[in-house]
């Protein structure tokens, strides 16, 4: 069964959900607000992940934080994540040994569906 982190009201993770309900593709909702990721399952995704593709500087953390002038090594990214989920691109969906992050509606059509 996948695994699919994020916030609920995070408009990527509501299309993800819906394309997973739609095809009756079982899942599991980890929620960062009630069961934040820790540093080990961060580490983990960037197995398998590029930390650009993990952290999100679009965010409106990454905004209000003033993270950009801080000029982040993929080092000081990492720890960012650590300590703010919010941060991470959302969703986050682990599929057996990987992850995939954010919503494509084609990616996912070609990753679940065939």
């Amino acid at each position: 069964m996948l695994k699919v982190y994020g916030i609920k009201n995070c408009d990527s993770v509501r299309k993800a959900l819906k394309f997973f309900d739609e095809y009756g593709i079982g899942y599991e909702f980890v929620d960062f607000r009630r069961t934040p990721a820790d540093c080990a399952k961060i580490d983990a995704w960037l197995e398998t992940a590029d930390i650009d593709t993990l952290f999100n500087a679009r965010s409106t953390a990454y905004r209000t934080r003033g993270l950009k002038s801080l000029g982040l090594d993929a080092r000081g990214k990492r720890d960012w994540l650590c300590k703010e989920n919010l941060l991470i691109k959302r969703p986050v969906v682990e599929k057996e040994n990987r992850v995939i992050i954010g919503f494509n509606q084609t990616l996912y059509e070609g990753e679940f569906l065939s």
